[in-house]
């Protein structure tokens, strides 16, 4: 009867170990592999490694490389619109959540998708001979080597480990991840960060943090936040088997502000746009909104437009749109940090325009800041003035 329990003929907690640590695996092949090093080409890692997360793939979910890149950078690409290939924000957090994986494999066989979005992604000889040739091989080699390893126990590992990506990845990340959790920044799309799956889905439970600086290598940006991915690059580094490219950047800020602003000021505020936008909404937008709201008391609309007046415009329903209009309508003050929050965000959003002309605009900002009569604005103006790149 030996030969029921596998070769390694484990104990109970044996087999429920040797699961996790397949599932982690895995993981690891989608936040490091998959995500960081080919998606977005934050990291490097090195050849035996992306081979071996590449092998991991094929064998555990039949998904090919430059299939899983396309789809991703799509996503980045038209997040939370209809050409999104799975946004919950347009399909509904069911479908995504339970049909996930379904999503992918239906925007895998779109070609022009997989050719526009999927370039730089492996064609080697491996890819077109093995993987893309006998794309359900891997899965068959692991159910067989499942089997021989654990015997009958073998059969629950292996469905746990095709699960656990359509699960987890396409699934917990991309449904609840754009649908419920917190926002550290207010970035484009409906990103959320969910806490606490940090062991089970690799980091990419920050995912707020990732669509904020979708090139960083490390998704933690709070000390509180772990990002396990993280904590395997920082070892992989050691042993010489990972480089970092890049990881968000952190405000640098000087005690002699620049008077007039200057080109290295400018860029060193677009540079950390996320965070300017979410130390705007701490120093200014909500202090305002407090003090406003301690002197309206019993004006409903006024207390449940906390939400309203700290999400951008472009990610509130017209419903919510129009009970912004209603608030600003009648609150000056409300109604000016609103405004100069957006005038700021036209900054960073005029890609066309000559430096000179940035320079220009962003004087022009601070100085009227400055003169908005609105002290909590016209202290981050000075504040801005103080952004600097960091010293080399």
């Amino acid at each position: 009867m030996e030969y029921l329990y596998g070769l390694l003929d484990l104990s109970f907690w044996g087999y429920v170990f040797a699961t996790l640590i397949m599932v982690q695996i895995t993981m690891m092949a989608v936040t490091l592999y998959l995500h960081r090093d080919q998606a977005h080409r934050a990291l490097d890692l090195h050849p035996l490694l992306r081979h071996f997360f590449r092998f991991w793939v094929w064998s555990t979910s039949a998904m090919l490389t430059k299939e899983w890149v396309a789809v991703h950078r799509k996503h980045h690409a038209y997040c939370e619109t209809e050409d999104d290939p799975h946004s919950p924000q347009v399909l509904g957090l069911k479908k995504v959540l339970l049909e996930g994986a379904e999503l992918y494999l239906a925007e895998r066989k779109n070609s022009q998708t997989v050719e526009k979005f999927g370039r730089g992604a492996p064609d080697d000889w491996l890819e077109r001979n093995l993987y893309l040739r006998y794309r359900f091989g891997g899965i068959v080699l692991m159910a067989v080597a499942d089997l021989v390893l654990f015997g009958v126990p073998g059969v629950i590992i292996f469905a746990v480990q095709m699960l656990a990506m359509p699960l987890f990845a396409a699934g917990v990340i991309n449904g609840l991840g754009h649908h419920s959790g917190y926002r550290n920044f207010e970035c484009d799309d409906a990103a959320t960060n969910l806490v606490p799956w940090a062991f089970l889905i690799g980091g990419e439970e920050l995912h707020n943090n990732h669509h904020a600086f979708p090139t960083s290598a490390k998704f933690s940006v709070r000390r509180w936040e772990f990002d396990i991915g993280w904590m395997y690059i920082t070892i992989f580094r050691v042993l010489g088997l990972a480089k970092v490219k890049r990881i968000a950047p952190r405000p640098y800020l000087v005690e002699e502000p620049a008077m007039p602003v200057d080109l290295d000021n400018l860029r060193a505020v677009m540079i950390n746009r996320m965070h300017v936008l979410r130390d705007y909404t701490r120093r200014v937008t909500l202090p305002v909104f407090k003090a406003e709201r301690s002197m309206a008391v019993g004006n409903t609309a006024l207390n449940r437009a906390k939400k309203l007046l700290v999400r951008q415009p472009k990610l509130l329903d017209d419903s919510a749109m129009a009970r912004l209009r209603e608030v600003l309508s009648t609150n000056l003050s409300l109604q000016t940090v609103h405004e100069f929050r957006e005038q700021l965000r036209e900054l960073w959003s005029g890609a066309t325009v000559s430096n000179e002309r940035l320079i220009e605009r962003f004087e022009n900002w601070c100085v009227e800041a400055e003169a908005s009569g609105i002290q909590v604005l016209e202290d981050f103006a000075l504040r801005l003035r103080a952004y600097q790149l960091l010293p080399a």
